[in-house]
């Protein structure tokens, strides 16, 4: 059964991804080791104040290998673990690929959060993850509330078919490139790509302004996705 805790009513997240330079898998094995170890324990030393998932992207996106999903109180601690993890001795052959973040908050369409949108307060992890930053047009935000929510309530009631895909949506409007960062949790990606396509369908679609990089990755235990590094 998922997990639950107490949480603070924001969460600030991460979703990082790193690419491997080519160089480490030509170093010796023992070296790798060591480095993949210092690596996992630099993560381990930031828990329980932030809460790391780890997932592999090899074969997946090009231009990254490894996924971090981090949870933490603010953005702070979360700089200084992305410091000591680049420190480490595999982190010295990383690069930062895509950076998405942002915090949560309650929706401004629903009164209270779903099912679905429950996944970041959960301890447990789905197979699949696919997170990407959006941006809504110039349009969407003239729009009166009332238009906007007839569009928002279309898009929940066929969230509500697929209540088995878990979400996760941040807010960084003025902090990044992107307005917001949403995640998926799935167990089944076929299911999912057939919820985007349903979703493609509807009004709100209009008045997405840009919604790319899209970085798959599948869930791994931490050790298990940096051996996949090499």
């Amino acid at each position: 059964m998922a997990s639950l805790e107490h949480t603070p009513e924001r969460w600030f997240v991460q979703y990082t991804a790193f690419k491997a330079d080519p160089a480490w898998r030509r170093l010796p094995h023992g070296a790798r080791e060591d480095g993949r170890e210092s690596f996992a324990r630099a993560i381990e030393e930031y828990a329980p104040g932030v809460a790391t998932w780890a997932y592999s992207t090899i074969g997946m996106k090009t231009g990254c290998d490894l996924l971090l999903w981090r949870r933490g109180a603010d953005p702070i601690g979360m700089q200084e673990m992305t410091a000591r993890l680049l420190q480490t001795g595999l982190g010295a052959y990383l690069e930062l690929a895509h950076n998405l973040y942002g915090f949560t908050r309650p929706s401004n369409y629903t009164k209270r959060p779903t099912t679905q949108e429950q996944a970041i307060e959960l301890n447990d992890r789905q197979t699949f993850l696919t997170v990407y930053p959006f941006s809504k047009t110039t349009e969407w935000y003239l729009m009166s509330r009332d238009a906007r929510q007839g569009m928002m309530n279309e898009h929940m009631r066929i969230g509500h078919d697929y209540a088995d895909i878990r979400q996760v949506l941040l807010y960084s409007t003025g902090l990044d490139d992107q307005e917001f960062v949403v995640a998926y949790e799935m167990d089944d990606l076929p299911r999912f790509s057939e919820l985007v396509t349903v979703l493609r369908d509807t009004e709100a679609r209009r008045y997405t302004l840009r919604d790319t990089p899209i970085i798959t990755g599948i869930h791994r235990p931490l050790r298990e996705a940096l051996e996949l590094i090499g």
